[in-house]
């Protein structure tokens, strides 16, 4: 999620810091759904592991993500991973699409990803792999 983003959806969740989701990989799934194209999610994969962006997220603030994200309509559900960090593993929970992997997320929701891992300060060939996945063109 882009922070501008985080921080209007969950303003008392500042960024605890970055790490890897190592055994999994980053895909896309629920193009049917109706929205502009696949919506990211991971899955498993012992030889991959994803980018990702870590927050204090209070009990108030949680219920608000849970809201944002479909969790109520089953659209994403939590699970708790550890990310491997540079100060040791961290117990966290992310949302992972309730739906199949498969379809392209749309070209402006793949540059948002892009622009957030960038932000966070993902490396560069990581950055770069993501803004030339395949992707949905508009009209698509």
């Amino acid at each position: 999620m882009d922070p501008e983003q985080m921080a209007s959806r969950a303003p008392h969740s500042p960024m605890r810091g970055t790490g890897w989701l190592a055994g999994w990989r980053l895909t896309f799934g629920g193009q049917d759904k109706g929205w502009d194209g696949a919506l990211a999610t991971v899955v498993e994969d012992d030889s991959e592991q994803v980018f990702v962006v870590m927050y204090d997220v209070p009990a108030w603030d949680e219920k608000e993500l849970d809201g944002w994200e479909g969790a109520a309509l089953d659209v994403y559900r939590k699970l708790r991973i550890r990310v491997q960090t540079l100060d040791g593993d961290a117990l966290c929970w992310l949302y992972v699409l309730d739906d199949y992997e498969g379809g392209l997320p749309s070209a402006r929701y793949l540059g948002i990803l892009a622009d957030a891992a960038e932000k966070a300060g993902a490396p560069d060939d990581y950055v770069k792999e993501l803004r030339e996945r395949p992707c949905r063109s508009l009209g698509d």
